[in-house]
């Protein structure tokens, strides 16, 4: 499985870039690169003109692919939704049990995927820049068009499966979604405050015990829903 997994490209939507990345060798080198800068450096640091410098092309190229840096970082963040949902699917194939696979899920938000290897773009990388970057890719006056042009369409698509999974154990829980939304994006800013603003949460809350959380938190939600 992991093989199979390691040579798989996700399907993110065509809005998000002028020309399909991995359709060209310039391409994949723009995408792994520019995962390791923003990890590095982060957005505001980050510029295209250093990519060039990097990958050892002219800026003019790196704009024939994505439109600016916003739009790279919105791509690398449905990539990293779209794993997130490929690890889901296996990781849960062969568990009948909504709680467990709910569990399988917490795992992921808290943890970030299961599977950690791919040859096209390093998930790690990805992680850290979900975690830390990735407010700064959507909190803009572009949002809407951005929304009615599909730029979300993966990480909706995780999303749904946990409210879906949140529905399957309490049907009458009047809020599904917003508990699955509410959980996905608090479970990357506790990652992110754990990391960098350590004093809003307690000392002991390491990943294991921000598993626990969680857990704790949607499942008590669930029942007294």
């Amino acid at each position: 499985m992991e093989n199979l997994l390691n040579n798989m490209k996700m399907e993110v939507h065509d809005n998000l870039y002028l020309k399909e990345p991995f359709s060209s060798d310039l391409g994949s080198s723009i995408v792994q690169e520019s995962a390791m800068l923003i990890r590095d450096l982060g957005m505001e640091h980050f510029t295209f003109k250093k990519l060039a410098v990097n990958i050892g092309v002219t800026e003019a190229a790196i704009y024939r692919y994505f439109e600016n840096k916003n739009m790279l970082l919105l791509y690398l963040t449905a990539w990293y939704w779209a794993w997130m949902e490929v690890n889901y699917v296996y990781a849960t194939a062969n568990l009948e049990s909504s709680k467990a696979r709910l569990s399988i899920a917490m795992k992921l938000l808290v943890n970030g995927p299961l599977f950690t290897k791919n040859v096209h773009v390093a998930p790690t990388d990805l992680r850290s820049i979900v975690v830390n970057e990735s407010l700064k890719g959507y909190l803009t006056k572009t949002v809407d068009a951005q929304h009615q042009s599909g730029f979300f369409e993966q990480l909706y698509s995780f999303g749904v499966r946990i409210s879906e999974l949140i529905f399957e154990i309490n049907p009458e829980y009047p809020y599904p979604k917003t508990l699955a939304y509410t959980v996905m994006e608090s479970s990357l800013l506790h990652a992110f405050n754990s990391q960098h603003l350590p004093d809003m949460t307690e000392q002991s809350l390491d990943s294991e015990n921000r598993l626990v959380f969680f857990e704790d938190l949607i499942v008590k939600t669930i029942s007294n829903g």
